[in-house]
């Protein structure tokens, strides 16, 4: 037993049907093929059912899936030069996705991370084909159907991703994870805004983006389906101190539904978190249609949109390795945080007050109006703008999901809890998209967004000062479960082997 468990992570065993999962919560580690280690040279892999295999490849399918479909967002109305269609598209979307976001987490609960990240993958490919479409026979009952049809896909791969990124990790390292899961993610954004950028390099005038670029995003979307097949479910997660994800051993739908709103009696806290949910998408509509759609070219929104998503790569890093700081208490990097988020609020938003000024609606959607082009003498300010909106929405979304990952480390939990942020999330933004196809002006949105992302900061404070702990207790994460701590812990030591 002493020798199997210095073997243990490179176990030559191949991985069958047969292993006992509620067995290889033991103090021994488990064996097959999915925990094998490897040296390569100085270097040490982790195993494919390892918590940073595992985060580094969601990562890539929201990398391929919404990351893209971030790109298309970014272009403003989807890249069409009239953004009406893809806002009621849009509306469609978030009202969908608000309903099924909010019950994902039991859905995720019971069918698994792989189901449920592939079908989530399968909306995002569809919705780019039905832009296409829109593109060549402007079908827009299709691109309707599609963004509703994407709500649904997105809430449960949404709430898949939340559960990975804050349940895998150990308390020490979950900003690290939620920084890497980001980076990429947002890696993908910078890369799908790169392809309407060279295929639209020398269109200076406004317009929508050519076929070549929704073949492009369809291709990419597609793979990014396939890929969350390649994924494990959370059973069989081993972290490298061996200790295991807590999970339901035996999920049904009626103890997933019941555990929805058993979260909401057992953690009523919660609720004072849902405004920073609310508010976490409400401004994208007016960044992206508002300012980066109303004021530039094709070729400049193709850019303003590739500078937003690398800001978001430089926002994530700072601010999930900030938050895991070690010579730093948890509860002190909590309320931190929110001063900063606060601090920032009043900057970001108020250099985009001046920008927001001069220029209205009724300016920009004139037949007149000519798009502005990054040739122009005053487009460094804007440009600096828009990149610090990129900054500003990865440290909020940063510190809203470490903000929950702090409160527990329950998996069946976590997945309830991303259900209610991207739920909540969503419906903020179909308003948003609503308000923004009613022609409401430019300053008004402008307004409503600096207003609720200053007031969900208020409301959460309680929370975050109060119910964020340096540590959460092992007796407490597993109340929510049929696991016991026999079920989760490390590895034995040698006399508990004995």
């Amino acid at each position: 037993m002493a020798e199997e468990e210095k073997t243990g992570e490179v176990a030559a065993a191949d991985h069958t049907p047969e292993v006992n999962v509620e067995e290889a919560g033991q103090a021994a580690p488990r064996k097959g093929w999915m925990y094998k280690t490897y040296k390569l040279g100085p270097i040490k892999t982790s195993s494919y059912a390892s918590p940073p295999t595992q985060l580094i490849l969601v990562a890539f399918v929201c990398f391929l899936c919404p990351g893209m479909y971030n790109s298309l967002s970014g272009l403003g109305g989807g890249g069409q030069i009239d953004p009406t269609v893809a806002d009621n598209s849009a509306v469609a979307l978030y009202s969908c996705f608000s309903v099924v976001g909010f019950f994902a987490g039991t859905v995720v609960n019971r069918l698994g991370i792989k189901i449920s990240l592939s079908f989530g993958g399968f909306g995002y490919f569809l919705y780019s084909s039905s832009l296409l479409s829109y593109n060549n026979d402007k079908n827009a009952g299709f691109v309707i159907f599609a963004g509703a049809l994407l709500g649904v896909c997105a809430g449960i791969l949404w709430a898949a991703q939340g559960a990975i990124m804050m349940s895998y990790p150990t308390e020490a390292s979950k900003g690290r994870y939620i920084s890497w899961f980001w980076m990429i993610f947002n890696l993908g954004g910078v890369i799908g805004s790169l392809i309407p950028l060279g295929q639209n390099i020398h269109t200076t005038t406004a317009g929508s983006v050519n076929d070549g670029t929704y073949i492009a995003f369809i291709v990419l979307m597609f793979c990014g389906a396939v890929l969350a097949w390649t994924l494990v479910d959370a059973k069989y997660i081993e972290r490298g101190d061996g200790s295991h994800v807590i999970i339901m051993k035996h999920p049904t739908w009626q103890s997933e539904i019941f555990g929805l709103w058993e979260v909401l009696l057992s953690d009523p806290y919660i609720i004072l978190l849902f405004p920073m949910f609310f508010s976490s998408n409400w401004f994208y509509t007016y960044q992206f249609n508002s300012v980066n759609s109303a004021k530039f070219d094709v070729r400049t929104r193709a850019l303003n949109d590739t500078l937003y998503w690398t800001s978001q790569i430089i926002g994530a890093y700072i601010f999930g390795y900030a938050l895991d700081m070690p010579k730093v208490r948890r509860t002190m990097r909590a309320k931190a945080s929110l001063v900063v988020l606060f601090v920032i609020t009043m900057a970001i938003w108020g250099g985009g007050y001046a920008w927001q000024k001069p220029y209205t609606r009724a300016e920009t959607s004139a037949t007149t109006y000519v798009a502005e082009d990054w040739t122009a003498s005053g487009y460094v300010g804007p440009m600096f703008l828009f990149m610090f909106y990129g900054f500003y929405d990865a440290a909020w979304q940063t510190c809203v999901y470490w903000y929950m990952g702090s409160l527990t480390n329950n998996g069946r939990k976590l997945a309830n809890f991303a259900g209610f942020y991207k739920g909540i999330q969503s419906a903020g933004a179909a308003i948003m998209y609503r308000v923004d196809a009613l022609k409401v002006p430019f300053m008004n949105e402008f307004a409503s967004c600096w207003a609720l992302l200053l007031g969900s900061l208020l409301i959460a404070a309680p929370v975050i000062f109060v119910k964020i702990r340096d540590t959460v207790p092992l007796e407490d994460d597993l109340q929510f479960t049929d696991e016991t701590a026999e079920d989760v812990k490390g590895f034995a030591t040698e006399a508990e082997v004995k």
